[in-house]
């Protein structure tokens, strides 16, 4: 994770001339040491809600670092982001009548606003539930509805500051985020953002998962692209350079995670070998939501030759309780350790506590030391919520 923040910021310094950041976005792994950790690199933190929310804070994250993302944010989590949040990205004209009821009776400290825009414009991802900035996008608003957003902000002294948009998660190609941009950019001169506002456009920079993936990604190409047409689109506009804030997230911390399955049993059948292990959909459902491709080795043994195409599942009862399809791997034996790398960003974040599954611990590793930073769920877990009928 150092690795990919030290890219972005020393891209972001080679090719930005005004002030700009990074933010992890707590969505793809977030935790009370995670949190401490973007706080150490001095990265804000893209919560969602209430409960990441609380999470940065037990992290003792700086309020000025916390930002606030949400499609349909309810008043908790907006008490909780005026309370503890620095910036408040705001999704919708509903949503921001309601932040205006909070913020007639709020602290001077209220968190600058950015509005999200929905530019209408689709990236190429590997599946469509990963695309969020199309017409029929749940996300964000249009130009029509920015605008009356801006003029009632205006009206009524909210601190507006930004303009956000995101395109999708997981793209190689940084072209369309061009256009998008232009249009932000227009947006930002007819709303007048004089000095000390800020433009995100996003994040969703893609990471190898799978051998057919490679090479994996340049950071750097997805950064030039990005500060080139904002410095180029602000000369144009006669628009002020704004504090460029990049939102990374998954090429941040994906590769930084490797899961480790136990094999409990190897079954033929027909002409597929399955590969059955002691974790699947319940703590990653990447596959199972959207078709997501993972490549896997072995832990032990890695000199032996790859002769048999194999899929690895879990023990959850769904069909769909998949983990990587045909790929070729050694002769597997039960009992056998599993690493599929890759495993750090929507992986645990997304997990459930399907068929009474408790979730894996998490352990930190740097420079041969291990920590535990989240202890393995158990049985006790699952109890602790329910009330008894009678």
């Amino acid at each position: 994770m150092d690795t990919s923040v030290a890219a972005y910021q020393g891209a972001l310094k080679a090719h930005y001339p005004a002030s700009s950041g990074i933010t992890y976005a707590g969505k793809a792994f977030l935790c009370k040491a995670i949190a401490q950790w973007t706080r150490g690199h001095r990265l804000w933190l893209d919560c969602t809600g209430e409960g990441e929310i609380a999470i940065a804070v037990s992290g003792d994250m700086p309020r000025e670092n916390i930002l606030v993302h949400g499609v349909n944010k309810s008043m908790a989590d907006l008490k909780s982001a005026v309370q503890h949040a620095g910036t408040v990205v705001v999704d919708n004209l509903a949503e921001l009548h309601r932040i205006h009821n909070v913020f007639i009776s709020s602290p001077p400290s209220f968190p600058r606003l950015w509005l999200r825009l929905q530019p209408g414009i689709a990236v190429t991802t590997h599946h469509r539930h990963t695309q969020t900035g199309q017409q029929d996008s749940k996300f964000g608003m249009t130009p029509e509805e920015i605008s009356e957003a801006a003029t009632f902000c205006k009206q009524n002294q909210l601190p507006l500051k930004g303009i956000h948009f995101h395109l999708g998660s997981n793209f190689r190609d940084p072209q369309p985020l061009m256009p998008a941009i232009g249009l932000a950019l227009d947006i930002s001169k007819q709303i007048g953002f004089e000095d000390e506002w800020h433009f995100c456009p996003g994040g969703g920079w893609s990471v190898a998962y799978h051998e057919d993936e490679l090479p994996q990604p340049e950071i750097e190409d997805h950064v030039r692209a990005i500060a080139g047409a904002v410095i180029e689109g602000c000369q144009v506009r006669r628009l002020s350079l704004p504090h460029l804030q990049l939102e990374p997230g998954r090429s941040l911390i994906a590769r930084a995670g490797v899961a480790i399955y136990r094999v409990g049993a190897v079954k033929q059948r027909g002409r597929r070998t399955w590969i059955l292990t002691d974790g699947g959909m319940a703590d990653n459902p990447r596959h199972a939501l959207y078709s997501a491709r993972y490549s896997c080795l072995t832990v032990a043994g890695l000199g032996r030759e790859m002769d048999e195409k194999v899929s690895i599942a879990g023990p959850y009862c769904e069909s769909g309780d998949v983990l990587v399809e045909d790929l070729l791997m050694p002769q597997i034996e039960e009992g056998e350790l599993l690493a599929i790398p890759a495993s750090g960003a929507y992986h645990l974040s997304m997990s459930s506590n399907y068929n009474g599954a408790r979730r894996p611990a998490v352990l930190w590793l740097e420079e041969g030391h291990v920590k535990e930073i989240v202890r393995r769920e158990r049985v006790d877990d699952l109890l602790q919520r329910d009330k008894d009928l009678f």
